[in-house]
Parts: structure tokens; C-alpha cells; sequence
């Protein structure tokens, strides 16, 4: 008889970012949830479910960012995007899964773009409603580890990479999005979080992998 086991492939690739979970049936939960695959696509290549930040940029968006695949791995490319594209109503408890993972690999930035590329959290909203957002960007110039404190309407950010040093390549990237909220902004998030977001600078070439959540074990 067949033990009653499930077995979970989050295998993405030739990045082998993620590996196989085994899971006796009913009994516990993944260890690792996908927030974005990038397997889903509109007809003209834009990430499904995905939303402009603004209207009116609408259609230099669709034409920035586009799903690709490689050797049977999907990610997003971001060519000259200049603007920022969210998903949002994502099935993502933040205390459970606090552990945001995800590659991006940079081609080419121009002098004095900052940013060059960000990944936004957002994990809970404020009165109004607004997304409460932390901001994991890959700076030109400022150290990895530096954080600086958004206003009202700008957000918190924190640099995960720094320079250009590894142009070319894929780097990996895992950030503490739960700890780094509640030291940001001295209370809990919500327990479903708002949503994430990609914003990629003017002249940026990137392209960014798989983002998934993960336990802190």
C-alpha cells in the first residue's frame, strides 16, 4: 500500500533555487509557499494578475515588462521600465511564511540610476488604506545592509546588493520581510499581507526569478 504522502515540487529550473518537499498528507505545512512563477502570462507577455502602478504609464509597462522563458525557466524581464507593477491579494500569512526569497540578474543600469532595481514587501496598509511597503532595492552606490526610512507616502528601504560588480549574473536574495517590519515600524503586520511589487529604474535591463515565502526553520 501506498504511504500517504505528497509530494510538493517547487523545483524551478536550471537556478535550483528551491528543492522538493516532502509532505506526509494532511499533517504539515509546506515549508515554503510561491508568491510569483511567472508561468502565467497575457497575450502580449505581461505577468498575469499583475497591475500598473499608474494608468497612464500603462503602455510603456506592458512593453517593459515581459515573461521569458530559458531552458524551460520562466522569469520576468524588465527593459527600461522606470515604474513600478504589484500583485496584490496574495494568500500570504507573514508570521508564518517571514522569509522572502528570490534571484534577479542585472545586464546593464545607467550612471546615476537610483535604484537600480527593487522588490517591495507590503505587508500591511494604514488607515487609509494605503500599502505599508518595505523596499529591498540593488543600489549604484550605497552600502548593502543601509536603511532608510520612508515618509507618509514613499516607504522604507533596505539594500540587499550594491554596485556592479556582479553584472551578468544571478544573485540570490533572502530578507527577513517579517523582522525587518517590525523593526521598521514598532508593531505587527497584518496577517495577510497586502501584496508584492517590482519596480526596475530608467536604461534598467533586469531580469528578475521566481519570489517565494518560507518558514523561518
Amino acid at each position: 500500500m501506498r504511504t500517504a504522502k505528497t509530494v510538493v515540487s517547487l523545483v524551478l529550473g536550471a537556478m535550483g533555487v528551491w528543492s522538493a518537499v516532502v509532505l506526509p498528507s494532511s499533517v504539515q505545512a509546506p515549508s515554503q509557499i510561491m508568491l510569483e512563477d511567472f508561468q502565467a502570462k497575457e497575450a502580449d507577455g505581461f505577468p498575469a494578475q499583475w497591475e500598473h502602478e499608474s494608468q497612464r504609464s500603462r503602455s510603456k509597462g506592458r512593453a517593459a515588462y515581459k515573461v521569458q522563458a530559458d531552458a524551460g525557466f520562466n522569469y520576468l524581464a524588465v527593459r527600461d521600465a522606470g515604474q513600478r507593477i504589484k500583485k496584490k491579494n496574495i494568500d500570504w500569512d507573514p508570521k508564518a511564511y517571514p522569509i522572502l526569497v528570490w534571484k534577479w540578474r542585472l545586464h546593464k543600469a545607467p550612471n546615476g540610476v537610483e535604484p537600480i532595481v527593487a522588490v517591495y514587501a507590503s505587508l500591511d496598509t494604514d488607515l487609509l488604506f494605503i500599502p505599508v511597503f518595505t523596499k529591498y532595492v540593488w543600489s549604484t552606490s550605497k552600502a548593502e545592509g543601509t536603511l532608510t526610512e520612508g515618509g507618509m507616502f514613499s516607504g522604507s528601504e533596505i539594500v540587499v546588493q550594491s554596485g556592479m560588480s556582479a553584472v551578468g549574473q544571478w544573485v540570490e536574495e533572502r530578507v527577513n520581510v517579517y523582522e525587518d517590519f517590525k523593526r521598521i515600524h514598532h508593531h505587527e503586520p497584518a496577517d495577510k499581507a497586502w501584496g508584492i511589487s517590482i519596480f526596475a529604474g530608467p536604461g534598467v535591463d533586469v531580469d528578475i526569478g521566481p519570489i517565494a515565502a518560507m518558514t523561518a526553520r
